[in-house]
This record gives structure tokens, sequence and C-alpha cells, in this order.
């Protein structure tokens, strides 16, 4: 049987999932080649130091950070413009392409490829095939799905680079671990948004605060498709009214910049780069 692969190419169907290892790096080179979170909110551009090294180009990571352009969170505001600065705190795949590309002077490319809605993909096998291939995976992950249970909701997405993948298994750098491919596929294929915690809302409430303002100043549809404002007024009336047998709000649901998926990275000046800038690859 012949099929057409994901990468646009046909090959033997049997063939095609026997490919289920394939390493960047071994775990102990990943242990001491990975770099470490290099900011706040800068998983992103920590992720792109690595893809740049792992093509054989060495920057620094602070000329990493600035070509991302990686935006921080503003804490000390009120909240319509903090639940903004939330929603895009970090970086979207879109810079760490930009970023990756400006400070290696052009020498890298990246192409994204969505996994939301659930594309008919089996992961593992797909990454396989392009890091064999020469490319470098880096995962936009909604870190708020498949949370393990009695764990914490984490608070914000993550970008990882991927160095490796197994059977059933992928493997990633800040932090380094290993996590099942369901896992990953689970946090890989998210709508855009982002879970904000109770307190972080209501300690930042103040009289003075038009809550109109948290819908009216985003041009985004989104923050009134969410109805992140009516959100935000029904934490206010279970503060009010301060009844223990209901169940209050955890989370406030707002819009996020990011989109789950994986970015692959590439020597623009090579096969695989060139198939990757190829207008007609499917985007799964």
């Amino acid at each position: 049987e012949v099929v057409q692969s994901e990468a646009g190419s046909t090959q033997n169907a049997e063939a095609e999932e026997e490919i289920h290892t394939a390493m960047l790096w071994s775990i102990q080179e990943a242990v001491h080649r990975q770099t470490l979170q290099i900011g706040v909110s800068a998983c992103g551009a920590t992720a792109v130091v690595d893809v740049l090294q792992a093509l054989g180009i060495t920057v620094t990571p602070d000329t990493v950070n600035r070509c991302v352009r990686t935006c921080l969170r503003k804490n000390e505001v009120l909240l319509p413009d903090y639940l903004l600065s939330r929603s895009k705190a970090g970086a979207t795949h879109q810079q760490l392409i930009d970023g990756a590309d400006q400070a290696s002077g052009g020498r890298i490319m990246g192409r994204f490829f969505s996994l939301y809605p659930r594309r008919r993909v089996k992961l593992v096998p797909w990454l396989a095939r392009w890091i064999l291939r020469g490319a470098v995976p880096v995962a936009t992950m909604n870190m708020q799905r498949a949370v393990p249970e009695g764990e914490e909701i984490p608070d914000a997405w993550h970008h990882q680079l991927i160095f490796g993948v197994g059977p059933g298994a992928v493997f990633m750098t800040n932090p380094l671990d290993v996590v099942s491919e369901e896992e990953v596929h689970e946090r890989l294929c998210s709508e855009s948004v982002l879970l904000i915690r109770r307190e972080d809302v209501l300690k930042r409430l103040t009289r003075d605060v038009p809550l109109s303002q948290i819908s009216d100043r985003h041009p985004d549809s989104q923050w009134k498709t969410l109805n992140v404002e009516g959100q935000v007024r029904r934490m206010i009336s279970e503060e009010e009214q301060n009844d223990e047998a209901q169940p209050k709000t955890t989370h406030l649901i707002i819009p996020a910049a990011y989109s789950s998926g994986i970015t692959l990275f590439a020597l623009r000046d090579t096969d695989v780069g060139q198939e990757l800038l190829n207008p007609e690859l499917p985007l799964l």
C-alpha cells in the first residue's frame, strides 16, 4: 500500500510506521547541551537558543531574546491591562520563527504545523521522520491540558525543544523531560485560551476599574465571545454572596496569542530547509 505522507512524499505505509526512534542528542548530551530558562517568560527564546545550537550556530542568549522579542507580564497594572499582558506574555511560534531567522542572519528558517483541531497524524513517527532528515522541532503546548491528577494547573503555555522521540515517548529540554506521546499530543491540541487563577484576578480588582474595558479595549472579538467581562462579574458576585456551600469559579478563561503545534526549524540552504519552504507542503 502506498500512502501520501504528511511530508508530501509517497512512502510505503509499513515502512513509514517503523520509524519510532530519532535523536538529535542522546540524553547525556542533552544534559550538557540544553539551555536552562534564560529569563522570565523566555521559554521560547530558550528553545531558539538550543535550535541554533543543534543546527551548528552559536548566538548569545541575550541576542536571541532580543530577536524573539519576548513579552513580559505586567503584574503591577490594573486588571484589564494585566489580562492583556497575560494573553501574550512570552512569545508566539511566529516570534520564534522570526527570532531564529534574525539571530542566525537568515541561515535558519522555521515552519509551523498547527495541531489544533486534532489532526490525523501519528506524532512520534511524524517527528522521527523530520528529525532524521535534519529538522529541529519545537513544541508549543498548552500546559494547562493533560495535568496529572492531584497537581496544580500550571499558569502558562510552554515552548520546548524536542531533542528526540522513542516508541510512545517525546524527549524535551527546559526542563529535561521524557513525556508520553499521548500527553504531549493533548497539550499540542488546544484552542488558543489561557486560564487565569481566581486570586490573580481578585487581587487586581479595585472600585475604579471599569470592567467594560476588559472587552472594549481588545480588538480581538474573542474577548467578547468568551465573555471575559461576564466571567469577572461572576467572580465578584461569588465573593459578595460568600456562600460556602457554592463552589467558586477557580479560573478565568481568556484568549491567548499562542497556537498549539510544532515548529520545524532547519538550515535554509539544505534539502530539508527547502522542503519546509515549499508552499504546497501540507500543514497537516
